[in-house]
């Protein structure tokens, strides 16, 4: 919507907001008949989305159309508008300057024209003062952009002509967060990230900019460098992507459970996208906050484990507990196999440790023989504070995959391990090869 005094002035001003054109469909124009083609043609049109249904009809490609109004724009684009003050007598206009603000519910912003320029220029017969003003949106809701030119009437009067553009920002994207909290300080963020435009556009980049307390690893790649996504990150409306992040607190915060404790914020969501037509947008999240870590008073971390070992194979691992209470603490470890059969694992430990200050930290090894294949878990570790008589039962230590004795990383091992050929006397009987997996 525009409005301008309706009284006549010496200066026209026109504003025109610079945007992309888009596509639309003009629907089927082409017909034919099936006999036509070597081929069914209603086979071929049974996926096109602008065909008439059941009707031998080829629907046309997309055309651009111009902008037909001021148009809205969705949040984190770059606004861009040329406005153009034209003098429209045959003589001389003195004083004329241009003011230009964009205004929201809750700010208004000036936007320089000419910047290089003088405050106020002269125009003369049939002259023109224009330029381009652009800016990137960062808020939702009405904007109206207010374009002010003043000048100075041949009889020395100051002139004013006013006209306003309201216009819409809308909210480009979606974004849901979730956190888990992992062993070892780990934490996992998954990012859900949904289209909720009108048409598609691309992720050109969605990385999370780490705060000052952790660092983050992407998990959206593989070894090789590519990406997880084999479309490029393309959305169409209403559809989501999801990336997954693993973040995790630098060694000087770990150490110190209390500065861990209050170190809420993990970093910030850096999105950019591209259009259809390549208009770039670009939009970052306020800082997320993780789940609080649970810490107990004994806080119990495997630092250094095999994740894979050969059964009948003695397997040490390393463990680190530390004191996070406020008073002092002497431990006493206790492991023990459990008294049935079906125990996936052989070996005992029973010892003492040094005396824990609080916010001190002690390491020792604990060392097992799996007898079982497959996944197994040790456990529990019963540590006893013997000053208070606390219990503290470790119901999960760690997780390990025991294998054959005859195991090694190889995918042919792994391909001939998996499948067993059948009897080559019977499989000339049936005439055929027959796969069997284990």
């Amino acid at each position: 919507m525009n409005t301008a005094d309706t009284e006549s002035h010496l200066l026209a001003l026109k504003v025109m907001r610079l945007t992309r054109p888009t596509l639309v469909g003009l629907g089927p124009i082409v017909t034919c008949e099936p006999k036509d083609l070597p081929q069914s043609f209603n086979r071929l049109v049974e996926y096109d989305g602008i065909a008439r249904t059941s009707a031998e009809a080829l629907g046309a490609g997309q055309t651009m159309l111009l902008p037909q109004s001021f148009g809205n724009i969705y949040l984190g684009e770059t606004f861009s508008s040329y406005i153009c003050v034209h003098n429209c007598t045959t003589h001389p206009v003195e004083g004329v300057s241009v003011k230009v603000d964009l205004q929201s519910n809750n700010t208004r912003i000036n936007l320089l024209m000419h910047e290089n320029k003088k405050s106020s220029v002269v125009l003369t017969a049939d002259e023109t003062l224009d330029d381009v003003i652009r800016y990137e949106v960062k808020e939702i809701g009405t904007h109206i952009l207010v374009c002010e030119v003043n000048y100075t009437s041949p009889a020395g009067f100051a002139q004013s002509l006013r006209k306003f553009f309201k216009f819409q920002v809308l909210k480009p994207l979606d974004v849901k967060t979730k956190f888990y909290n992992a062993e070892m300080d780990e934490i996992y963020l998954e990012a859900q990230i949904q289209n909720v435009t009108t048409g598609p556009f691309c992720l050109e980049k969605v990385e999370l900019d780490s705060s000052e307390q952790y660092t983050v690893t992407s998990l959206n790649t593989l070894p090789n460098g590519e990406s997880v996504f084999t479309s490029k990150n393309m959305l169409q409306p209403n559809n989501s992507c999801q990336f997954l992040y693993c973040i995790k607190p630098k060694p000087e915060i770990a150490k110190d459970i209390k500065t861990l404790r209050q170190a809420n914020n993990v970093g910030k969501l850096d999105i950019v996208w591209r259009s259809n037509f390549g208009e770039k947008g670009r939009l970052q999240t306020s800082q997320l906050q993780r789940l609080p870590f649970e810490y107990k008073d004994l806080r119990l971390e495997v630092i250094d484990a095999e994740n894979i070992v050969k059964i009948g194979t003695i397997l040490t691992f390393q463990c680190r507990v530390t004191n996070t209470a406020e008073h002092s603490m002497k431990l006493h470890v206790t492991l023990e196999t459990k008294a049935f059969a079906d125990c996936p694992y052989t070996g005992s430990a029973d010892f003492e440790l040094d005396v824990l200050q609080p916010g001190e930290m002690a390491e020792f090894p604990l060392t097992i023989c799996p007898s079982k294949l497959g996944l197994i878990k040790i456990s529990p570790l019963l540590i006893v504070d013997t000053l208070k008589n606390e219990q503290f039962l470790m119901t999960k230590v760690v997780e390990v995959f025991v294998v054959d004795a005859d195991y090694h990383q190889d995918g042919t091992f792994l391909l001939n391990k998996l499948i067993r050929y059948e009897n080559p006397i019977d499989s000339l009987m049936q005439n055929q090869m027959q796969l069997q997996v284990v």
